[in-house]
């Protein structure tokens, strides 16, 4: 189980005290010297708990007087949202991708001085000295492992990391029936190339992640954009209506944990709807898992892939947010469609390169791999806070956000009548890199929407970007005003 620092608890203590109305806004907390009589506990630790509350927006220090209970100005944030599921089916969403999304994915490659737009956490939450280490001693262990033969469908001893790894998530499985990918986008590839064909149509969520619309594209499938929650997923209601409305849908593809962008976590008892109708339907559903793990709590959740019982999931996942965004070391479970899937591989890329495989796979068995998550959600869980805050106080009035449970991003809904290229323009101008809504579909229904990291440590730097960004917001706002009067 996972066991938080000292500090931490005592936060989470006096968060809840706040929460329950035991201590209201305004009033004082116990002093630092009160904190440490209580508790028994010594002035770094007490002090750490205060700046902890302070930090997420609970507390604020006042000169000589201490600190005091506030309320953050994150929690005023309206949720953002909900869909509308009339608006399912939309035959004109059938389209490729267009020249403008292509152009701003160009744009984003250059440097600038703050990217808000990418979807991992900084370079610092990962275990880069012990992943470099691993692989040192991996080479003096294997020291013709970049020469000889790669071994024929993946290392064995990381599939069976995977394996016992893949209990977490409920998922019961053998190593032989892992197929390792070059990241998770392979593994898509590879179940999509598995169930549909060029012409077919593949249900996904809207908004979705803008990779997978590209790949649909590439393989000439075509795109039917479903109503997503930003709490609860995918709308199983919009989903069965579509099946109903449209015979050739030919597979569906969702990210049940922490969606891309929306960041919502799907309930269980969704969950098993969602595999349950997919299976009567005869329909094959694709589960893109990249960022469980990262959900907060000491337990990540249970994949779909838990509730399957007649191989129709296929389970896509990767280590690239989790372990190491460098790390194009992913994985699936391919269910009835192993044998075609094992082809597919071995005709388009044949097998990966070992090397990353057993630095994966040494870490994975490991006890550090369990201290790496542990920290990595508390370090996110805290930067989340810090950079919705940020919104909160930049951004002007009307701008709505649905806090992730877990995760490296921020869907940020603006005022309708704001555009997130008008603002990509901006910002870029000014080095600054934000992902815009228009992305994530294939109409422009989330034009007024960004998508912005929280994966970094909250820097002065970071503060004055997201002063900017919000200067940009407040003048592209004024002026939509003044256009209307």
């Amino acid at each position: 189980m996972q066991t938080l620092p000292l500090y931490r608890q005592l936060a989470e203590h006096y968060l809840t005290a706040i929460r329950s109305g035991t201590l209201n806004v305004g009033d004082r907390m116990p002093s630092v010297r009160k904190l440490m009589q209580l508790h028994g506990v010594s002035l770094s630790t007490a002090l750490q708990l205060c700046r902890q509350l302070e930090t997420e927006g609970w507390l604020e220090a006042r000169p000589r007087s201490g600190y005091f209970v506030r309320l953050p100005r994150r929690v005023r944030l309206v949720p953002a949202q909900e869909p509308q599921i009339g608006n399912a089916i939309d035959p004109a969403q059938f389209i490729g991708i267009h020249e403008q999304v292509s152009e701003i994915i160009a744009l984003g490659q250059r440097q600038v001085k703050c990217n808000l737009a990418r979807a991992t956490g900084g370079q610092g939450l990962y275990p880069h000295q012990q992943l470099r280490a691993l692989t040192l001693s991996t080479l003096r262990r294997f020291p013709e492992l970049l020469t000889k033969a790669i071994t024929p469908g993946g290392n064995r001893e990381l599939k069976a990391a995977l394996a016992k790894r893949a209990l977490d998530s409920g998922i019961s499985t053998s190593s032989d029936q892992i197929v390792i990918t070059n990241g998770c986008i392979e593994a898509l590839n590879l179940a999509l190339r598995a169930v549909a064909q060029a012409g077919d149509v593949i249900a996904v969520e809207s908004p979705t992640f803008y990779g997978l619309l590209q790949v649909l594209e590439s393989l000439g499938m075509k795109a039917l954009e479903i109503p997503t929650s930003p709490s609860t997923g995918i709308s199983i209601e919009a989903l069965e209506l579509a099946m109903r409305t449209y015979d050739n849908i030919k597979a569906v593809v969702v990210v049940p944990h922490l969606q891309n962008p929306l960041g919502s976590i799907m309930p269980d008892q969704h969950k098993q709807k969602l595999v349950a109708l997919c299976e009567a339907q005869k329909i094959p559903l694709i589960e893109d898992d990249s960022y469980s793990a990262l959900a907060d709590g000491d337990r990540i959740p249970t994949a779909l892939k838990h509730w399957d019982h007649s191989g129709n999931v296929i389970f896509c996942a990767s280590m690239h947010k989790i372990l190491a965004p460098g790390l194009r070391v992913g994985w699936m479970l391919a269910g009835r469609w192993q044998a075609r899937v094992n082809m597919l591989k071995y005709a388009h890329t044949r097998y990966n390169e070992e090397l990353s495989q057993i630095v994966t796979a040494t870490f994975l068995q490991s006890s550090a791999y369990d201290r790496h998550l542990r920290k990595l959600r508390t370090t996110l869980a805290q930067q989340r806070e810090r950079m919705a805050e940020a919104v909160a106080t930049y951004f002007p009035e009307g701008t709505r956000l649905t806090m992730p449970a877990g995760g490296v991003s921020l869907w940020v809904e603006m005022p309708p009548q704001i555009s997130s290229k008008a603002i990509f323009d901006a910002a870029l101008e000014q080095s600054i890199l934000v992902s815009p809504g228009l992305l994530y579909s294939n109409s422009n229904r989330f034009d007024h929407f960004l998508r912005i990291n929280c994966g970094m440590p909250y820097t002065p730097e970071l503060d004055d970007a997201m002063r900017i960004l919000g200067r940009i917001v407040h003048h592209n706002a004024s002026i939509k005003q003044h256009i209307a009067a």
